[in-house]
């Protein structure tokens, strides 16, 4: 069992003391909430000193007070800021507070209670992402100090949205950065298997026990109505499709005919249901098949789509993954310009925050000029409001979708 010191921080208790080598705190001070271990002072607070989730006082060489936060000494962040008033350490009554600004943004942007509530560091809690259906809340906690007070959490969010159910998704591979167990429990209250979510003019049913992550992917959510424009009568072939939330939207936006292609059995069997829920399933097909594998096949049998969809899961995890996940969404890609009507639309995404836009776009560019095609970005896409980006910590904007128009080269 991982070492973690699970009693939460109060205005009462005493909060060590972390000091930062000389000029290191700039990069806070302008903003940013990550602290890197090279950037600590460890002859003056050795780190070994410290627990996984220990709440910290962060402190610069001057041991000038900079924030609260709490420390992992065994992660490659070895702390993150959570307040930077003196007199604020991160407490429940915090923590209600953070959720209320959040949940205000939420009310003001959507119709539906569908939506992210709580983006990590953009909203004021690193390490702390929470997904609401409804009545239903998904919580994923991917540090060391949310783990530690995720009694306070539950609390919090039960006094801020009087949830029937709260569910912790625990299981994502970011924890093991962070020496945490991987886990699913229902914490609080009752989890059903699916839920139903309204999106543009579409009814999704959403598996929140075994779905992927948090279920659903709210993310992209104004990228799919910008997809609508470019459908109508074409046929449409949605790629890593999942529960099928483009290849319906598409398909209620007058699509001719859509296929959805993914590697999960069980997420094309909600897709199907999805669509036969949007009376669209007479126009829709499931595929599957390993995508990659699709697409050879498409391109065998001399197969072309109008408007292809592309939306991978993250092909770079990690920094060292940069290489090989470059070449994937280059392969991908290719793939699937080479199976494009002459006059195609390709809508390439991106989930991988070490993949910039300037490089995506550069791949797209490269790899059209290599087929002999013509390519043009008629839009291009980020995450929604609910996914608020921290202007100080780039690492908060990882989403990015180009609209293509794909010719015949001039």
């Amino acid at each position: 069992m991982n070492m973690i010191d699970d009693t939460p921080a109060t205005e009462d208790t005493p909060i060590s003391a972390l000091i930062l080598r000389k000029n290191e705190d700039r990069r806070l001070r302008a903003g940013h909430n990550w602290i890197f271990s090279n950037e600590v002072d460890i002859k003056r607070t050795p780190l070994v000193g410290l627990l996984p989730g220990m709440a910290v006082r962060i402190l610069d060489c001057h041991e000038k007070f900079i924030g609260y936060g709490y420390a992992n000494p065994h992660a490659l962040v070895c702390a993150r800021v959570v307040s930077r008033q003196p007199d604020y350490p991160l407490t429940k009554s915090l923590m209600v507070h953070r959720l209320n600004v959040a949940l205000s943004l939420r009310e003001r942007l959507f119709e539906h209670p569908c939506y992210r509530l709580c983006y990590g560091d953009s909203d004021g809690l690193p390490g702390l992402v929470v997904d609401r259906y409804g009545d239903y809340l998904v919580v994923q906690i991917m540090a060391a100090g949310m783990e530690c007070v995720k009694d306070d959490i539950v609390t919090a969010l039960c006094q801020v949205c009087n949830p029937k159910g709260i569910l912790l998704r625990n299981d994502n591979p970011m924890r093991e950065l962070e020496g945490l167990d991987s886990y699913v429990t229902t914490i609080f209250g009752e989890i059903p298997d699916t839920v139903t979510i309204n999106e543009g003019s579409a009814q999704f049913h959403v598996p929140l026990l075994h779905g992927q992550k948090t279920g659903w992917f709210f993310d992209h959510r104004l990228n799919r109505q910008r997809m609508t424009h470019y459908v109508k009568d074409k046929t449409v072939l949605d790629l890593f499709s999942y529960l099928g939330s483009w290849g319906i939207q598409a398909a209620l936006a007058g699509a001719r005919e859509v296929t959805c292609v993914d590697a999960s059995a069980s997420a094309l069997e909600l897709a199907e249901e999805n669509a036969r829920l949007n009376n669209v399933a007479d126009k829709t097909s499931v595929w599957k098949q390993d995508v990659f594998e699709a697409l050879r096949e498409l391109r065998a049998q001399n197969r072309r789509f109008d408007v292809v969809i592309l939306d991978p899961p993250a092909f770079i995890q990690r920094r060292k993954d940069v290489k090989n996940g470059i070449e994937a969404y280059r392969r991908v890609n290719q793939q699937a310009m080479q199976v494009l009507a002459r006059d195609g639309i390709l809508i390439s995404a991106s989930c991988s925050a070490h993949l910039d836009s300037d490089t995506l776009k550069d791949l797209l560019l490269k790899t059209s000029r290599h087929l002999d095609r013509h390519l043009v970005i008629t839009e291009q896409g980020h995450q929604g409001p609910d996914h608020p980006i921290h202007p100080a910590m780039p690492e908060m904007e990882y989403l990015k979708t180009f609209f293509c128009r794909v010719l015949p080269s001039l």
